[in-house]
């Protein structure tokens, strides 16, 4: 009989012990949730205002990391940053005719560059491998693809196919004194 009590005893302990775990909320047992992988990006739009200063777009290329996808636009010429505006939008228009560009993933961001692919005399200085798929991005966990959607008027388009909309970050990197190239940079994170 004694058997038999103790280890109801011990049943019942437990069984008290899995609901107070479930029933006590994260804060009263002291624990925080810290942002993913230390990052504290969001999805609003960002944007710089700052003046082309004859830049022209040379490269795009993608990279895995370890919390995030990234996208880099090459740039050519006086080494100062230029501006953009990266947005998550309903759909990514074609530059010049405002025909939709097709991506995968569920969202769509919109990388604006304030720079030509083309130089003053009308020349490409970038002419992407494919329109629908600018960089290789196979196997990257949140960039589903990138699209060319043009450069007009002194500015280009991409449309970057996000697995959802998450979080992002955009700077510029300039090249060090004497060297002319300047890197748009969008860093899209693996989740929230």
């Amino acid at each position: 009989m004694n058997r038999f009590r103790l280890g109801s005893l011990a049943v019942l302990a437990g069984v008290l012990a899995l609901l107070v775990g479930v029933l006590t909320p994260a804060s009263a047992a002291g624990t925080t949730t810290t942002p993913y992988c230390g990052l504290v990006w969001g999805s609003l739009p960002e944007s710089s205002a700052a003046a082309p200063a004859g830049l022209t777009v040379t490269d795009v290329r993608a990279g895995r990391h370890a919390c995030f996808d990234r996208v880099v636009v090459d740039l050519r010429g006086p080494a100062a940053a230029t501006g953009y505006s990266v947005r998550y939008v309903d759909a990514v228009h074609q530059e010049g005719s405002g025909t939709v560009v097709p991506l995968a993933g569920g969202a769509a961001l919109q990388v604006v560059v304030h720079a030509p692919a083309y130089d003053a005399y009308g020349r490409a200085t970038y002419l992407p491998p494919s329109r629908s798929e600018v960089v290789d991005v196979d196997g990257f966990r949140t960039v589903q693809q990138v699209a060319w959607a043009g450069s007009f008027e002194g500015r280009t388009t991409l449309g970057v196919g996000t697995r959802a909309r998450l979080p992002f970050r955009t700077f510029t990197l300039l090249g060090n004194p004497g060297d002319d190239a300047v890197r748009l940079v969008i860093d899209v994170a693996h989740r929230w």
